[in-house]
Formats: structure tokens, C-alpha cells, sequence
């Protein structure tokens, strides 16, 4: 299985998955009159968009290049993702209002075994969907896949404080309630924001990180054909880069031999480095 058809499995069991969990917690969420599970059931709602976005783009990006995307669709993945922070966000805001209303209002929750139940069952199945993400991000690392696999997270955490706080409305503590629902809605938006800002810094074209530069940097220097290098640059196409590298070579070298150079050079980058996806080496001669 390639990377694009386990984002499309990922995508596919989070609609599913979190389908039946909003099903659920929203009959149970509104008959027990659960603020915490009301705002879960929100935050399911909102999880279902977030996989069919992955879906989507994930599509999207499995889509070759062709002549009006030379370097394929791989930043799909980085707009639908996107996508998905904005989504999240905007549960969040609305969940924080919800549940101030319940503190400031003191809205009472009626303690229901099935409300246990329902949390129980959120648990074990967002940590099937984490586990499978996490399985398939380190594998491929996929931003969409990242983006389910912190959500599938975010949700057995969040759950289990709606558990805490339903016990603790047998004891009549009721205020703990729209409390939890605010620690829901800052650890969705806190969530989002982050994924914002790593799908943000794709599409802006942000260069490949020092290090990394660094190594191909060190990695060139062992040609004992390369005199020098002028620069680095890199382009991100999705979840890969493209490296414009400028290096001298001697001056009375013919041309082809000087495109031969070049051109082992490009194939062995490629090779030795997986984020990589194509280099464009600049000769220029050294005197």
C-alpha cells in the first residue's frame, strides 16, 4: 500500500468512526443535558469535516504533474489541511461560548451511566484511529495524516476529563462541567493554530530547515570534482523539496563533463536524502 492509498484508508475510517461517535454523543450529550458532551459531540462534527478534508486532499495530491502543475499536486495536502486548522478553530471559539455560559449560568448536568458509556466507547475507538494514524504518519509522513492522528489524540484526552466531570455531577459538582468544556475548546484551537502554521509555512515556500541544508551542504563537499559552493535554495512541492544548488567546478572542464558532474551529483542527492525530490545543480567555473 502507497503513501496516498493509507491517507485515503486514514481519511475514510476517521468519517466513519467519528460519524457514529457525534451520533451517539449528541443523543446522549443533549437527553443528560452534558455541556462536555455536547461540546464533544461538537468536536466529532468538526472531526468529520477534518477527514473528509483529508480525502479530499489527499486526492487531490495523488494527482501526477502534468503540463499546468510541473511539479505535481503535492501541496493539496498543505491547503486542505488548512482547511482543516480554520474548521477547528471555529468549533473552538464557539465551544469556549457555550461552555462560559454554562459556568456563568450554572447549568446542571444529570448523571447518566450512559454517558459513561458513551466516553468509554469515544476512548477506544480514537485510540484505534490514533494508533493506525500514528502507524501510518511515521511511515509516510503526511501532514493530513498528522492532522487525524493529533486530532484522534486530542479526543481520547479531552473524553477522558468528560468522564471526570460527569462522575464528579453524581457529587453535585456541576461547575467542573462547563470547565472541562473550556479546556476542550483552548485544546482544539491550540491544535489548530499549530497545524495552521505548518500548512502556512509550506505554501509560503518556506526553505528546508538549516540542518538539512546543512548536511547536503557537507554531503557535496566530499566530490573532490566541486571547488565550492556558491548557494542552497529549496522550493517545497508538498511534503518534498526541490534544491537549486549552485557549485563551481574547474574552469577547463568541457561542457559535457561539467553536465556529467551535475548530473551525479543531482541523482545521488535524491538518493541519499528522502525529502528530496529533485535537484537543479548550477555550474558555474572556478578560475
Amino acid at each position: 500500500m502507497d503513501r496516498f492509498q493509507i491517507t485515503k484508508r486514514v481519511g475514510t475510517l476517521g468519517i466513519i468512526g467519528n460519524i457514529f461517535l457525534l451520533i451517539i454523543k449528541a443523543i446522549v450529550g443533549f437527553l443528560s443535558k452534558s455541556q462536555a458532551m455536547i461540546a464533544d459531540a461538537a468536536n466529532s462534527a468538526g472531526d468529520i469535516f477534518a477527514s473528509a478534508m483529508t480525502t479530499i486532499g489527499n486526492k487531490i495530491a495523488s494527482e501526477p504533474e502534468d503540463d499546468d502543475h510541473n511539479f505535481g499536486h503535492g501541496k493539496a495536502e498543505y491547503i486542505f489541511s488548512l482547511f482543516i486548522s480554520l474548521s477547528m478553530m471555529a468549533i473552538a471559539l464557539k465551544i469556549l461560548y457555550d461552555s462560559v455560559c454554562s459556568v456563568i449560568y450554572k447549568n446542571q448536568v444529570e448523571f447518566s451511566w450512559w454517558l459513561i458509556t458513551v466516553c468509554i466507547a469515544t476512548i477506544v475507538i480514537k485510540l484505534s484511529l490514533y494508533f493506525y494514524s500514528r502507524f501510518a504518519f511515521k511511515k509516510y509522513n503526511n501532514i493530513l495524516i498528522e492532522s487525524s492522528m493529533k486530532d484522534h489524540r486530542n479526543d481520547c484526552i479531552v473524553t477522558t476529563f468528560t468522564t471526570i466531570s460527569i462522575i464528579l455531577s453524581r457529587f453535585n459538582l456541576y461547575w467542573f462541567d462547563g470547565i472541562v468544556g473550556i479546556g476542550i475548546s483552548i485544546w482544539i484551537f491550540y491544535t489548530g493554530v499549530k497545524i495552521y502554521i505548518e500548512s502556512y509555512n509550506v505554501l509560503m515556500d518556506k526553505s528546508l530547515d538549516d540542518n538539512t541544508k546543512l548536511e547536503i551542504t557537507e554531503y557535496i563537499k566530499n566530490y573532490p570534482q566541486v571547488d565550492g559552493i556558491q548557494n542552497i535554495y529549496t522550493i517545497p512541492t508538498g511534503y518534498k523539496y526541490i534544491a537549486v544548488i549552485t557549485i563551481y567546478l574547474d574552469g577547463k572542464l568541457n561542457t559535457y563533463d561539467s553536465h556529467e558532474i551535475a548530473d551525479k551529483l543531482q541523482a545521488d542527492i535524491i538518493k541519499k536524502f528522502e525529502n528530496i525530490d529533485n535537484v537543479i545543480v548550477h555550474v558555474e567555473p572556478k578560475k
